[in-house]
Parts: structure tokens; C-alpha cells; sequence
């Protein structure tokens, strides 16, 4: 057995060789525990009403805002159940569409996604990445956007990648990684590490492209590049890991005298880590960037790059004292659409470039704008509105006319489920240290509290991300269906509440997530929605390690709990593909005080050794993929295998402990539509089944 020395500390590691993946024994082991898992998930006995009501409810239209290129509007749709959303064209927001660019033809099962599209200033090509099996390789291609022509074009090895188009048409730049040891499919646990950035010219080969940046001396730095809204500068982000910090640096491509023909002459605007700049458009030399600069709920700074010291920078929209700036977008030449965070939910504002006031407020109900879409240059833009229980409105604004009003372009109505059916409202509780979290509740209308509801608690919990009202039918289905109640937890480490709310659940402070979860199952409880034992909790990736860790932490709290393409090995995320990236939110083994937070909480290291007497474990679902390439299914195997030797080998543990391992498939985007709907037909009948509820017409 393995033995690692960890500063002094000696840690078994007896299942390292589950982290070959292409070994016999990883294979043989994957085969097994599917055997295992997948007889048992089709024999729930709500798995062929909720596989077939899911499949009915899911299948309504889909749109995307549309977007303006050149003079024609694009946008996504899906007719219900294609595995893909399809790309269509049409001349005018009347005209009719034609279908533009379909996924679904590039193959059988859906499995090829489109990962990246990009159409030049003026719509002359389409740029395009295609993923394969749910990986986060990508290849990317071009056509030619009036008649479709595919062009010979083809770049290879990309990943977390830019797709810029120079305002001429000539090119791209994009990054990608060097060769590497062995096979790019995504289902290698190859370090990325050495990201290129490269300009590609329409017409030549991938190996004449123009290496026009490369960090040799940072072997983990990733780079992207935008094109400034009037097309002569180059705007550089740099970043290291997940935290939103990033140098800026900048090109002006009009100052080159031979054009884009090497590494290019960048101005280092902001050359260290300290806050992060996302541009958001520039008025001559004078660059309007997002910034946390100073301000954890985010600012937006003007930068005149011809008096680039920072004594010279000026505020142009201030930190709200309590609501997180979003996202901000140029249109109609001087205006902004600016959106807010107000406790974890959406406001939409018009605003002057130039002043940064308040044009006016845009009608927005309880919920999340899922999409904006606008350009400077275009006076007009849509937006779309999505909630808990509504599944998308696309509103459009023309700001050239006289009075502008926001007006309703597209409604989409999911027959089968009326929203009034449902209410939504939104809690908050203590958690352990007193911090107040808030809470998404969605229920049936009228319930009363009698301590009964199954509840299905969800929670992330990191990397700045805030986790808002989205629609998800099969949450609907649980909450109709199941009797069920649907609970959103915002705890911290996430964005809703800015910087202060994320870093309060990082590194030294990542237990306040565990805490902050564990404290919403522990409120649900107390005020009469629920028993413990039936609480299904859920979540995804770091997600996945929330799950975990709080079952180790507290089995007594929950009856089941389903951890997706989880984090579970702390000690080691780092050494794998992207991990490395990851020590910004958890830190890093390496590092002797950080080891300390992390031998506290790893999931794969604080499960109880064989044999086991302790509490029993509530039902345990375990989700991962073999094409899974951002979080390595090793972390779920070899948690599984630790957890059934350990929790397994107690005579009281009468519920499951089961791992499901998807093949053709990844950590979740461009996942086709049928895998999703018997993903999430699995995880619900396998709540249903251990928890012993049964299905209500």
C-alpha cells in the first residue's frame, strides 16, 4: 500500500492505482460497481413514470437572445428534445429563419457539442470549437457564413480558450497547449500547464500560426485576448488560478507596422495579481473596465491608457453599499445596460457611458437574467428572464426610438406545468458563527409545515459563484410529483454577496461552507419542513465535495445524498489536468499550513476506517464520467472504494452506497439532452426509492 509523507504526517493512500484510468483494474472495478448501480437505478420504482414525465415536460422549445452580425440575427434553439441546441439565421427579427449551424449532424448519440462560436465583425466566417464526449479539449473550425462553405481551417489541442476575431477578418486569436505524452480525449489526467497564445490566419495551417504570447517563466498562467469594441486594440487578461484577479495588458494593433507577425509588443497596464479588470469598452484611449479593485461588490473604472498611473484613474460607477455589480454591457454607442445583485436576485439598468448615471430601470420579475445580448454599435439589445418557474422570457429594447420600451419578443410555456402551482420565497437563517445565509425555497402552493416534505437541498459554495433562481424541470417534477420541496442554499464561497462572501469560504475558512450547509438542513428541520431522514442533499463538483465533506461530518443530518463529479481527494486535485488552478479557492497540499485545512475536510480522508460502528450513513449516489477532464473521475472512485470498505463493512448500514459512471461523457457542459434526462431520471428515483416516497398523480 502507499504511503505518503505529508510534512512529517504519513498518509495511506491504498487505492492509488484507481488513478490510472486505462489500467485493468480501474476498468474491471468501473465495470463492477456499474453492474452494481445500474440494475438497481432502473428497478426504482418511480424510475419509468419520472424517466417518462421528464421526458414529456422536457421537451418545449428553447431559445437564446438573439444577436446581431453584420445585418443578419442569430440565435439558438432547440425544439425540445434535440440533443443539441441548433444555431439559425434569419435576415430580419420577422424573416424567416434557416438553420445555420447544427451539432446534432456531427453525431449519432450527441455527443459532439459546440463548446465555442464566434462570427467576425462583419459575419464574413464562423469560428466554432467542437467538444467530444463532455472534454474540455476542443477543435476548432471555420466556415464561411453566407453560403456555409467549409473552409480547410483546423486548429487542434485547444483548451480554456479565447476565440477573437480581428475587426479585418484575417484572423483569430485562440490559445492551445503543446503537445503532450500520450492521448488529448479527455479521459487522461495529463497537468495542463505552458498555454500559448496564438494568431491563426484564415487560409494557412495551424503550424504557421503566430505565437504572440507565451509565459515561460509561469508555466500555470492562462491568457485571453478581446477585441476592443472599435477594433484597434488587443486587450490581454492574464490569469493564475480561480481568483477574480488579472494582469491587463494591451496592443494596439494600428501601431504595427508588418501586422500581427510575432509575439506582439504588449503595455503592461496592470502587471500584478491584486484586483481583476474585465473590459467592457473603451471611448478613444479613455477604457471603461469592471473592477474589484478596492471593491469586493465590484466598480467600473476609466482608464486613459495615454495616462496609464493610477493616480490618474476615475470611478465611474462606485461600489453599491450592499448590491454586487454583475455584468455591464455598451450599447447604443453611449448607453449601458448594467446589472446588479440584490440578495441573490437580478436588477436590470440602463446607465450613460459618460456619466454613469441612471438612465432608468428595466422590468425585471423575481429571478435571473439568463442573457444579454447587445453591441455598441447596434442601438437595440434583448435580454432574458428566467426564474424557478418560469422557463424564459426574451425581452427587446430599441433605444433609437422615442420613448423606448422594454417589449416581450418570445414567451416559452412548458404544457403540463402551470406556475401558479408553485410558490417561491425566500428565507434566511443563522448559520454556525451567527452569519445570516439566504435560502430558495419552491414548494407547492398552500403546503402546510408538518415536518413531512422530502426536501432536496442544493449547494455550491465557491469560486465566486452565485447560484440564482434557474429552471430545471425535473426540480418541478420532485416538488409535483414527489411531494417534495426544493431548498437553494447561498451559502458562502460563492459571488452573491461580492468578494467578502467568497473568500469568507476559502482556504482556512472553506469548514463555513460545510457549516452553512449543514446549518440550512439543520433550519429546515427546526422549522417544521422536514425530518432529518428525508433530506436529499445535492451538488456538483466543488459542489460534490460539499456533499461529501457534510456526510462525513454529519451522517445523522441527512437521509440521502448525491455528489456529482465531486472534489474528494484534497490532497492530491492539484497533480491533475486543470487542478492546479484550483489552490486559489482550497490551497495546496504542498504547503504545510494548508495541508492542515485540507486533511480536516477531504472527503476521501476523513471517512471512517473498517471496521466501522458508528452512525450509519444516509444513501449515497455517486456521479462521475470518463470523459470528465476538469474534475478526474479518480476523485469519485476512489472515494467510492473507500467508503464502501469502511462505511460498507458496519452491519447497521442498510442503505446503498453506489457509484454511477457515465461513459461518452465529461463534467457536464454540452451534455446531450437524453443522457441529461436519464441522469436526472437516476438521481430522483434513486431519492425517491431510499427515501420511500412514492409518485403523486
Amino acid at each position: 500500500m502507499r504511503v505518503d509523507d505529508h510534512h512529517g504526517t504519513k498518509i495511506c493512500d491504498p487505492y492509488t492505482w484507481l488513478e490510472d484510468p486505462d489500467s485493468a483494474e480501474t476498468m474491471a472495478f468501473v465495470e463492477e460497481q456499474n453492474d452494481l448501480t445500474m440494475p438497481y437505478l432502473e428497478r426504482c420504482a418511480v424510475r419509468a413514470q419520472f424517466h417518462q414525465r421528464l421526458t414529456e415536460l422536457y421537451d418545449y422549445p428553447k431559445y437564446s437572445c438573439p444577436y446581431k452580425r453584420g445585418t443578419r440575427f442569430f440565435y439558438f434553439h432547440n425544439k425540445g428534445l434535440q440533443n443539441q441546441d441548433v444555431l439559425y439565421v434569419q435576415d430580419s427579427l420577422d424573416g424567416a429563419a434557416t438553420v445555420f449551424f447544427d451539432p446534432n449532424k456531427l453525431s449519432e448519440d450527441g455527443t459532439v457539442a459546440l463548446k465555442m462560436g464566434r462570427l467576425s465583425e462583419e459575419c464574413e466566417y464562423f469560428a466554432y470549437g467542437l467538444s467530444s464526449s463532455g472534454s474540455d479539449w476542443v477543435t476548432v473550425s471555420f466556415m464561411k457564413a453566407d453560403d456555409l462553405t467549409l473552409l480547410p481551417d483546423v486548429l487542434e489541442r485547444v483548451k480554456f480558450s479565447c476565440l477573437a476575431w480581428t475587426h479585418d477578418a484575417k484572423g483569430v486569436f485562440y490559445n492551445c497547449y503543446l503537445r503532450q505524452e500520450g492521448k488529448t480525449d479527455g479521459t487522461e489526467t495529463t497537468c495542463n500547464i505552458n498555454q500559448k497564445l496564438f494568431y491563426h490566419v484564415i487560409g494557412t495551417k495551424q503550424s504557421e500560426d503566430i505565437l504572440v504570447a507565451e509565459f515561460l517563466e509561469h508555466p500555470k498562467w492562462h491568457s485571453s485576448v478581446t477585441i476592443s469594441d472599435d477594433g484597434r486594440y488587443a486587450v490581454l487578461s492574464i490569469t493564475e488560478g480561480c481568483e477574480p484577479v488579472n494582469q491587463l495588458w494591451y496592443c494596439d494593433l494600428q501601431q504595427l507596422p508588418d501586422g500581427i507577425a510575432g509575439l506582439l509588443p504588449w503595455v503592461k497596464l496592470v502587471d500584478n495579481f491584486d484586483a481583476q479588470y474585465s473590459y467592457v469598452t473603451n471611448e478613444g484611449s479613455v477604457f471603461t473596465f469592471r473592477s474589484n479593485l478596492d471593491a469586493p461588490r465590484y466598480c467600473l473604472l476609466n482608464i486613459d491608457i495615454q495616462k496609464p498611473d493610477r493616480q490618474h484613474w476615475t470611478t465611474l460607477i462606485p461600489q453599491h453599499d450592499k448590491d454586487v455589480l454583475g455584468f455591464v454591457s455598451c450599447v447604443n454607442q453611449h448607453h449601458l445596460v448594467v446589472n446588479y445583485l440584490h440578495d441573490v436576485k437580478d436588477i436590470l439598468q440602463l446607465c450613460e457611458l459618460s456619466t454613469g448615471l441612471v438612465v432608468r430601470d428595466l422590468p425585471l420579475d423575481v429571478g435571473s437574467v439568463a442573457g444579454v445580448s447587445c453591441k455598441k454599435n447596434h442601438s437595440d439589445f434583448f435580454y432574458k428572464f428566467t426564474s424557478f418557474t418560469t422557463p424564459g422570457i426574451i425581452y427587446h429594447c430599441d433605444l433609437s426610438e422615442s420613448s423606448p420600451e422594454p417589449s416581450v419578443f418570445r414567451e416559452v410555456e412548458v404544457k403540463g406545468i402551470k406556475q401558479e402551482d408553485y410558490e417561491t420565497s425566500q428565507v434566511f437563517y443563522p448559520s454556525k458563527d451567527g452569519t445570516k445565509i439566504p435560502m430558495f425555497l419552491v414548494q407547492a402552493k398552500g403546503l402546510k409545515k408538518d415536518a413531512t416534505r422530502p426536501v432536496f437541498l442544493y449547494g455550491y459554495g465557491g469560486f465566486e459563484a452565485s447560484i440564482q433562481p434557474y429552471y430545471n424541470v425535473a426540480y418541478l417534477l420532485y416538488v409535483r410529483h414527489l411531494g417534495g420541496i426544493l431548498a437553494v442554499a447561498n451559502i458562502r464561497g460563492g459571488g452573491e454577496y461580492g468578494l467578502t462572501w467568497h473568500k469568507a469560504g476559502t482556504l482556512g475558512n472553506k469548514q463555513n461552507c460545510f457549516d452553512d450547509f449543514q446549518c440550512a438542513a439543520e433550519y429546515l428541520v427546526q422549522e417544521k419542513y422536514t425530518t432529518a431522514s428525508r433530506i436529499a442533499i445535492n451538488g456538483a463538483s466543488n459542489g460534490g465535495l460539499l456533499v461529501a465533506a457534510c456526510v462525513n461530518q454529519r451522517p445523522e443530518l441527512f437521509g440521502c445524498a448525491v455528489a456529482e463529479v465531486g472534489v474528494m481527494d484534497m490532497l492530491k486535485f492539484h497533480k491533475f489536468t486543470i487542478g492546479h488552478a484550483w489552490t486559489t479557492d482550497y490551497g495546496c497540499s504542498d504547503d504545510p499550513e494548508q495541508f492542515e485545512w485540507l486533511i480536516k475536510y477531504s472527503p476521501l480522508h476523513n471517512l471512517p476506517q473498517s471496521p466501522y460502528s458508528g452512525p450509519p450513513y444516509p444513501a449515497i449516489l455517486l456521479l462521475t464520467a470518463d470523459h470528465d477532464d476538469r474534475v478526474v473521475p479518480l476523485h469519485t472512485l476512489k472515494y467510492c472504494a473507500a467508503l464502501q470498505r469502511g462505511v460498507g463493512s458496519s452491519p447497521a448500514q442498510r442503505q446503498p452506497l453506489m457509484v454511477r459512471v457515465d461513459t461518452r461523457s465529461g463534467h457536464g457542459a454540452g451534455k446531450p439532452t437524453t443522457k441529461a434526462i436519464l441522469e436526472e431520471a437516476h438521481i430522483f428515483s434513486f431519492i425517491a426509492e431510499t427515501l420511500g416516497l412514492s409518485w403523486l398523480d
